[in-house]
């Protein structure tokens, strides 16, 4: 699903030549870096970095992968992610479970003024809270928020920011392909995705990576207008891939007068409690 080979290629792609002593004139093609500079830059030989690309080179050293990184200017997560790349075939991570544990779902059940949820490494909901539900408007076991994105809510406009939420999927699945290469499921969607959106495909292209643990979430919301949230994003312990995400408004805003309208909205779907959604859902 995601290899050293694109992820170098495409980082060196955007390195400007001159930002690292690289004179070019105007005949020069080559978009960033040439392979023989990244070479040269890094203190390896031509033939080792190409074997690099190309997949053949093996337990690339912590010496390299820090010049690797210095030279193509990655941030911490690019680093982190480069690193696991060059290592996929000798450490295999274990794909999780999915399982939530009972404790979790009464977690949820005590957020009553936000919207709160959590989410698997592919993106899918695994179990969400009565304003989760109804600021997505359906029940919330079985969503994936990538195909929601980008199969389901181009046209309807529930994002506010949709173009910016789609950077943030994808840099988030690139994140996850890397973490467990072995997951058929997350491979399946990664190739639906691609089949049905032209958008998913050019920034998939791309092998961006990025990780979110905060910041501003908003939302369109049909009944009750302009959400604007802040989003936090928990990781859960035991390397379950799981984040607990818990939305808020500002104490006084016009968002917290909406999220009080929508809790008090009647959707006709039930009580929302997270415990009896993750039941329904775990017998599709």
């Amino acid at each position: 699903m995601d290899d050293l080979a694109s992820f170098l290629r495409t980082r060196r792609s955007r390195v400007d030549p001159a930002a690292v002593g690289i004179s070019v004139d105007r005949r020069r093609r080559v978009k960033g870096l040439r392979r023989e500079e990244v070479a040269h830059l890094s203190g390896v030989s031509v033939d080792y970095y190409v074997r690099l690309e190309q997949g053949r080179a093996t337990q690339p050293s912590e010496q390299v992968l820090d010049a690797l990184a210095r030279v193509l200017g990655l941030d911490d997560t690019e680093r982190d992610h480069l690193c696991r790349l060059a290592r996929q075939r000798q450490r295999r991570a274990k794909t999780p479970s999915g399982r939530v544990r009972p404790e979790l779902l009464r977690v949820l059940d005590l957020v009553v003024d936000a919207p709160a949820l959590i989410m698997d490494h592919r993106l899918d909901v695994l179990a969400g809270n009565r304003l989760a539900r109804l600021l997505y408007g359906r029940p919330l076991p079985g969503l994936n928020t990538a195909r929601h994105l980008f199969l389901e809510e181009a046209d309807r406009g529930l994002y506010a920011t949709w173009e910016h939420c789609t950077l943030d999927a994808v840099g988030h699945l690139r994140l996850a392909a890397g973490k467990f290469p072995d997951d058929p499921r997350l491979a399946s969607l990664i190739g639906e995705l691609a089949m049905g959106s032209e958008r998913f495909r050019r920034l998939w292209a791309r092998a961006e990576v990025s990780t979110r643990s905060h910041g501003p979430k908003i939302y369109r919301h049909p009944l009750v207008g302009l959400l604007e949230l802040h989003q936090e994003n928990f990781d859960l312990p035991d390397a379950s891939g799981m984040e607990l995400i818990i939305q808020s408004a500002v104490p006084g805003s016009p968002a917290e007068d909406g999220l009080r309208l929508l809790a008090g909205l009647d959707a006709g779907t039930g009580d929302g409690h997270p415990v009896a959604d993750a039941v329904r859902g775990a017998g599709r």
